[in-house]
């Protein structure tokens, strides 16, 4: 039997990569496994997706935890300037290094997608045959010949612009099965005139490869734009902190753009409501919902001890939610949502603002992401946000971290009332906004809006006490906040 070179060049290199990925995997951001020893690495897919010149790879990489990670791999005998830290090690006399900062190897793999075809399914024309398929919409202009950059955002994937025209999001944990953000990319596109990224195409892996069905990179279209949402809301608020905007005026300082993205929210909200599925939860459906908030609460609770003195009233906060949630004039409706809400996922564009990063909330499976929920999550999300905006505001103004902060010296402050006014106008702006967008008025549940607050600040509490512990203060000054507050639904 004659093997070819190509066949037997991806050998090679795939046995190379199980000894070198286990320590370089480790080290990267969006490596999901930090706190565990460097993990034993298997190349479940190894494909090479240009072999003519310097060569490109697609590698799905499967840990022994069970957690899949893709990789775009090149391979050169010197690497691109400036790539020295992409750098894998050494394979047959050359590099491998990770790609997604080569510009010439991106603008290839782009032109791959591009060349899927303008005709074919409702779910994008479909390119090169193989365990790796590229997918393009019909209709999708796609370019070729931009200039490649990769963000530097710090993200849990890596995405790479060509030329202002386009934005390639490289997934990085990836998981077989449905992805939920080409789904609601795909509704949203549907519906039409929506403040979104419109979607281009995808790549995603054969029903018979390995894991069957992974997507594996999203392309949509650049949105021009000042800024995400965080850093216009941070700078914003920070102008306020030192007094220069009236916190307090009717539409001063960031409150117009706050009731702008309220609107926005409430257009994508009533959007995924037409396109995909909805229904009213009944009453098991509802014990379900505060069965997996307080689960959500004890794990939460065995990681971060300082959540315990609030457990009990926040488990009657849950418990309220479901009395509340089963009367009959005031039904649970659930839908499709973002699931990851907040102002970094918003970008200010030239023409208003455009919500984006359909994935979900990190680490939940994909089940879960895709999974029915209120709307009123992803507004509790929102407005957690606006906290988060003023408190980082108020810490760069001081120079210390939340955490290092005197109560006596700081909390009954001019600059923290400031920040906490801002804090609070806006998310009221935000609501009125959302309402004026077709929504319901947020403010007109209290109760089940406070349940979702408190739910998003405990999972705040577990990601800083891992990542930030120094910021461990501002979620927990949420949860005394909405546990306080708690009084008995009568």
């Amino acid at each position: 039997m004659t093997v070819s070179p190509d066949v037997t060049e991806t050998g090679r290199i795939a046995a190379d990569l199980h000894r070198l990925l286990p320590g370089w995997l480790a080290r990267q951001r969006w490596f999901g496994g930090k706190d565990r020893a460097a993990p034993d690495v298997e190349p479940v897919l190894v494909e090479t997706l240009c072999a003519d010149g310097p060569r490109l790879l697609l590698v799905v990489v499967r840990t022994e935890y069970d957690e899949w990670y893709q990789l775009l791999v090149g391979e050169r005998p010197a690497v691109p300037a400036g790539l020295g830290d992409a750098v894998i090690g050494p394979s047959g006399g050359a590099l491998l290094y990770e790609a997604t900062g080569d510009p010439e190897l991106m603008g290839r793999l782009l032109g791959l997608i591009a060349a899927a075809g303008t005709a074919g399914p409702a779910d994008g024309a479909v390119g090169r045959a193989g365990p790796v398929e590229f997918h393009r919409l019909p209709g999708a202009d796609i370019p070729t010949g931009l200039p490649a950059s990769v963000l530097t955002a710090e993200q849990s994937n890596t995405s790479i612009a060509f030329g202002g025209r386009m934005m390639l999001k490289v997934l990085r944990h990836v998981v077989p099965g449905p992805n939920a953000e080409v789904e609601m990319l795909a509704a949203l596109r549907r519906a039409g005139d929506v403040p979104s990224a419109a979607p281009l195409g995808w790549v995603r892996t054969s029903a018979s490869a390995p894991g069957g069905g992974i997507t594996l990179a999203v392309l949509q279209e650049f949105v021009p734009n000042r800024g995400d949402g965080w850093a216009v809301a941070v700078a914003e608020a920070r102008a306020c902190v030192v007094g220069e905007c009236e916190s307090v005026a009717p539409l001063g300082g960031f409150a117009e753009e706050a009731y702008a993205l309220g609107r926005a929210t409430a257009r994508v909200h009533a959007a995924l409501a037409e396109q995909l599925p909805t229904r009213v939860l009944g009453p098991e459906q509802v014990d379900g919902l505060v069965d997996a908030l307080t689960r959500r609460l004890e794990a939460a609770v065995d990681q971060v001890p300082a959540l315990l003195p609030f457990a009990r009233q926040l488990r009657a906060v849950h418990q309220d939610l479901g009395e509340v949630a089963k009367r009959g004039n005031t039904p649970l409706l659930v839908q499709r949502v973002h699931g990851d809400l907040h102002l970094g996922q918003t970008l200010r564009g030239t023409d208003g603002w455009v919500v984006i990063d359909f994935e979900g909330e990190p680490g939940q499976p994909e089940a879960e992401r895709r999974r029915l929920q209120p709307a009123l999550r992803d507004i509790a999300s929102m407005l957690r946000s606006f906290d988060y905006a003023a408190h980082h505001a108020l810490a760069d103004v001081l120079g210390v971290p939340p955490g290092e902060q005197s109560p006596q010296n700081v909390h009954g402050t001019r600059l923290a009332r400031r920040a906490s006014a801002w804090a609070v106008h806006n998310r009221g702006a935000f609501c009125a906004g959302y309402t004026a967008g077709g929504g319901t008025d947020p403010r007109s549940r209290p109760v089940l809006l406070r349940a979702f607050e408190a739910d998003k600040a405990v999972y705040e509490a577990v990601y800083e006490a891992h990542n930030r512990p120094e910021w461990l203060s501002i979620p927990m000054a949420a949860v005394r906040r909405l546990a306080g507050r708690h009084r008995p639904v009568g």
